[in-house]
């Protein structure tokens, strides 16, 4: 891979969240990572004004499109790894997703979009693998600080007891965050998507969509409100559906090491009322918007896992951080991701998810580097 150009190109650059990419990178350039990286998109005077903002120096500028083949292939032949900021990813990401399996580019985003996500896997899992590219998806807040934490919750039953617990119960204690507009839309795209479609819906309820010609155990309903005695008063968390797929499709990538009768369940502690209605349209954040920077200042989250077994064994492990956790966070998260694969040439090609390649690997890198809290209670 010496003849690569770049290691890294941050695609979708000058979108709302891939301008907080491109700033952590510069960040860490500055401080002195030495990286050979770029910065992509369809408007090169976006892009030059976004440069001089974040002040990333004379960082290269690469012109490319969704829409135009032809670059897309130029950019992927240019770099060893592709970071795609560019949402709703079912209708923007498949060319790229193509693209880097096609050439044998890694690849990695932060899709919370499980149906597009089965859909890439069942399109190019065969090919990424016989071209040797790495594509992991689901690389911010849905899914790593889910992923991580089940296995850490799963090193610590095997170190205790010897073997894995059956249920991981994820309870999301603390979710301060704004919505962006990209965000807004990969939802908005999702339930178009699965409305009216039942096996779309069915799949989109499967807590095994991401792991096809699995069946595994029924589990709770994630929409129900109800109390724990442990945690207090649980409902739906809005991300729970994705990491609970991620989670098990680490799960199946790993070997099956937790089990394959193996239960993860995550919601919301002290959930909000359901809403009477939903939110008008034009009062959601529109595609490029999100929340500002004292918002994101703001921001933190603190997610518990609870392992438990029949016998009345308990682990519990805590991911936590004080930083806005969809957009400040979540930019660290997938950079990170991004330089943790250039420094494994070991992990397997195919249609990854970022636990199951890196495991304690990443936990260790954004312990160090993304202001993350990880923890056995």
């Amino acid at each position: 891979m010496s003849e690569k150009r770049f290691d890294v190109v941050i695609f979708g650059a000058t979108g709302f969240t891939g301008m907080l990419i491109c700033a952590h990178m510069a960040s860490l350039c500055s401080q002195g990572l030495v990286v050979r990286w770029a910065m992509a998109g369809r408007s090169h005077e976006k892009l030059a004004a976004l440069r001089d903002q974040i002040g990333a120096g004379d960082t290269p500028l690469l012109i490319a499109d969704t829409g135009d083949a032809a670059s897309l292939a130029t950019l992927v032949a240019s770099t060893r790894i592709v970071i795609s900021a560019v949402g709703p990813y079912q209708l923007y990401g498949a060319p790229l997703v193509a693209a880097c399996a096609q050439q044998g580019t890694d690849y990695i985003d932060l899709c919370g979009e499980p149906l597009w996500m089965r859909q890439m896997i069942d399109e190019h899992e065969a090919e990424a693998i016989g071209s040797g590219a790495r594509i992991i998806f689901s690389c911010g807040f849905d899914s790593i600080p889910s992923e991580l934490g089940v296995w850490l919750c799963q090193q610590e039953a095997l170190r205790r007891f010897g073997k894995p617990m059956p249920h991981v119960r994820g309870r999301v204690r603390t979710f301060k965050a704004g919505p962006s507009g990209g965000s807004v839309a990969s939802g908005m795209s999702t339930m178009k998507l699965a409305g009216g479609n039942h096996d779309l819906a069915a799949l989109l309820d499967d807590p095994f969509a991401l792991v096809p010609g699995f069946e595994g155990p029924a589990h709770p309903s994630t929409a129900v409100y109800a109390v724990e005695d442990d945690v207090g008063p649980v409902g739906p968390f809005t991300l729970g559906p994705t990491d609970m797929k991620n989670v098990h499709r680490s799960n199946m990538l790993m070997g099956h090491p937790y089990g394959t009768d193996f239960i993860y369940d995550e919601r919301l502690v002290n959930p909000p009322p359901p809403p009477a209605a939903p939110p008008s349209a034009d009062m959601l954040p529109k595609p490029g918007e999100g929340p500002s920077h004292e918002q994101r200042a703001a921001g933190c989250f603190d997610l518990l896992f609870i392992g438990s077994d029949a016998a009345g064994n308990a682990v519990r492990a805590v991911v936590s951080g004080d930083d806005d956790p969809g957009y400040e966070t979540t930019s660290r998260m997938i950079v990170e991701t991004a330089l943790c694969l250039l420094d494994h040439d070991d992990v397997k090609a195919g249609m990854l998810t970022p636990g199951a390649a890196f495991q304690q690997a990443l936990v260790d890198r954004l312990s160090q580097r993304a202001g993350m809290n990880f923890a056995i209670i």
